[in-house]
Parts: C-alpha cells; sequence; structure tokens
C-alpha cells in the first residue's frame, strides 16, 4: 500500500514539475498580439474595425511585422498569403484599399483604389526581411528584394537635396514641380535594415533624408512637423497639404526613431514638449493652433511613454490592448511595446 502511495506522489511531482518548467510567461508584447489577431485578424485579412472595416496595405504590414516578433509563423504566413493573393500588384506594390462587400464575398471589385501606399510597401518589405531572418525562408527574402527594386525606381525621388519618398505612385507629384510629403512614411527602421540586406547606398539616403527634413518641416510654436507637407525648391509649406495638422500620421514618427534606435533628443524634443500639457490634444492645426476637442487616443499615449521611458532609460506601464480597442490604437501599442522590447526595456 505504502509502495502505491510513493509512485502516486512521484508521478504527481513529475507533472508539476514537467508543468512548472515547461510554462513559459508570455510578454506584454505577445499578450497584446494574442489579442491583436483575435480581435482585427480573419483568415490573413487585417481589419481596420474604425474605418468601415476595410483592410489596407499598411495594416498588412503591421500585422506581418508584429507576427514575426511573436515568433508566430503560422498566423505570418496566413496574413503575407491574403496580401499577396488579393493586394499585389503586376510590379509587386501593394493596392493599398479594400472593402468588403455586404455579402462578405468579394472579387476584384473589392480593390476600391489600386494605387498604393509607400508606406504598406515599405512595412512588408521590412517584415518579410525580419521573417527571412528569423525563420532562414529565402522566398521572404526574394520577396522583400522584389518590392525594394519597385519601391526605388518609382517611389523614391531625388528632388530639391532629398532623396524623398512619393507616398503613392499616382497623385503626389504637383503640376508645379512640388512634391507632397508625409514623413510618417519614413520608416526608420526598415531602411536601416533595407542598407544592410541589400548594401545599397540609396537607403541610407533616403534615411538621412528624413532625418534633415525633420529639422527643417517644423511649423507653430509646438515646432512639430504636420502629418502633410508640400516641399519645392524654396520651400516647405503647408498650404495646399492634404492636413496641416499634427496628428494621426506624424504621432508615429518618434517611435520609427526608437525602433530605429536613434535617440536624437533635437528631434524627440518637440514631441515631448507636446506631451507635456495638462490634456494632451489628439490632434493640432498648426496653421491656426486649433486643437481637437478629444484627447490622443491609447495608442498615442503608448508612443508617448515609449518614447519617454527609452529616452529616460526607465520603463513606464503602457497602455494595454483589450477587447475594446480600435485597430489603431491597438496597432500603434504593440509598436510601442515592440520598441521597449527591442531596447531590452521590456523582457
Amino acid at each position: 500500500m505504502k509502495s502505491i502511495k510513493y509512485v502516486v506522489i512521484l508521478i504527481t511531482i513529475t507533472i508539476l514539475a514537467w508543468t512548472q518548467w515547461t510554462v513559459v510567461e508570455l510578454t506584454p508584447f505577445q499578450k497584446s498580439w494574442a489579442i491583436y489577431k483575435t480581435q482585427f485578424i480573419d483568415a490573413g485579412r487585417v481589419i481596420d474595425t474604425g474605418n468601415q472595416n476595410i483592410s489596407h496595405s499598411e495594416g498588412q504590414g503591421y500585422a506581418l511585422l508584429f507576427a514575426v516578433f511573436a515568433d508566430d509563423k503560422d498566423q505570418f504566413k496566413n496574413i503575407w498569403q491574403w496580401t499577396q493573393q488579393t493586394l499585389q500588384r503586376d510590379d509587386q506594390l501593394f493596392s493599398w484599399q479594400y472593402t468588403p462587400s455586404k455579402q462578405q464575398t468579394c472579387d476584384d471589385t473589392c480593390i476600391t483604389d489600386t494605387n498604393n501606399a509607400t508606406d504598406g510597401d515599405i512595412l512588408i518589405a521590412w517584415a518579410l526581411l525580419e521573417a527571412n531572418k528569423k525563420w532562414g525562408i529565402s522566398a521572404y527574402l526574394n520577396q522583400a528584394i522584389a518590392i525594394l527594386e519597385t519601391i526605388k525606381t518609382k517611389l523614391i525621388k531625388d528632388k530639391f537635396g532629398y532623396q524623398l519618398i512619393l507616398p503613392g505612385e499616382v497623385g503626389f507629384e504637383r503640376p508645379d514641380g512640388s512634391i507632397q510629403i508625409n514623413l510618417s512614411y519614413w520608416v526608420f527602421p526598415a531602411f536601416k535594415l533595407f542598407s544592410e540586406v541589400t548594401n545599397d547606398p540609396i537607403w541610407n539616403e533616403v534615411y538621412q533624408s528624413g532625418i534633415a527634413l525633420m529639422k527643417f518641416a517644423r511649423f507653430s510654436d509646438w515646432q512639430l512637423p504636420s502629418d502633410w507637407v508640400i516641399i519645392s525648391d524654396d520651400q516647405v509649406t503647408l498650404s495646399g497639404a492634404l492636413s496641416s495638422d499634427y496628428g494621426y500620421n506624424a504621432c508615429r514618427i518618434p517611435i520609427y526613431l526608437m525602433l530605429a534606435k536613434d535617440k536624437n533628443r533635437s528631434l524627440l524634443e518637440p514631441f515631448i514638449a507636446f506631451w507635456s500639457q495638462q490634456t494632451v490634444p489628439a490632434t493640432v492645426n498648426l496653421e491656426n493652433g486649433d486643437v481637437a476637442e478629444y484627447s490622443y487616443n491609447s495608442g498615442m499615449q503608448a508612443i508617448a511613454k515609449s518614447t519617454q521611458s527609452i529616452i529616460n532609460e526607465q520603463p513606464e506601464a503602457l497602455p494595454e490592448v483589450d477587447d475594446k480597442t480600435d485597430y489603431y490604437s491597438a496597432s500603434l501599442i504593440l509598436l510601442s511595446q515592440l520598441a521597449l522590447l527591442k531596447s531590452d526595456l521590456m523582457q
């Protein structure tokens, strides 16, 4: 009888020990990713819940990137398959917008804008290169290189002393020769990796042009960049731009710098000053000073906290992704968590 009890005890201890050693605590980033893919991804399609449930190349790029760093190989494969089959054009770039039908069945008519969005193309190429590094799948490397070649050929313009990024192939080169740009399309960590993989000097030139433009394209007493700006041979102006707000686009610039491990305080000080207000508005018009009547969202808050954590080398708790978080806020939170993860401030 005693021997039987002893065997049972040994088995119980063995099971407990095995459980203790095999249960791995998820990082905050992995926990957020688990919620994110449940909330926003359906059979590889990333759903923008704050924008009539459309899908776009930017969202597919973010999800691919998050899947790599969460080591979620199967989800990455599903997202890439949908992106490639549904959005990729013959020139290797991606149609930027997909709108589902009311019946949730789609043919080519669901591609509601075939123009590309260059930040989406950049994010997708970055994610593919990271996937090749992590999992050693050469097809991802080859696919990324093909995308980069088209970006370089069609979307990088050597003008006005800069290597400028066209936000899309169509619609941003103006009749007077000026170009409308969006500084949040300078995805700085991606350019560092593109340069490392290809050894092509163009990507460092694009990176440095973005830094130079950030020093130059500052507006209002806040000295912040606008979401959109028009650049010509003799000026950078907000007049005629799609938006003169600092808001939902430009808010991403600091976290891209952090992901690139570029702690240039002179670039970051205007953002830090803006965040130091007692109530931080979501947007501010840099021409007339008007501010949004609502505060910045949880994703923007996460960018502020993550950036200041990295600069001060003192981690702060970030907003969390939950079932009430909208797609864009959740994406910004995951970007912010990823920056902390890459800086070794978050385990």
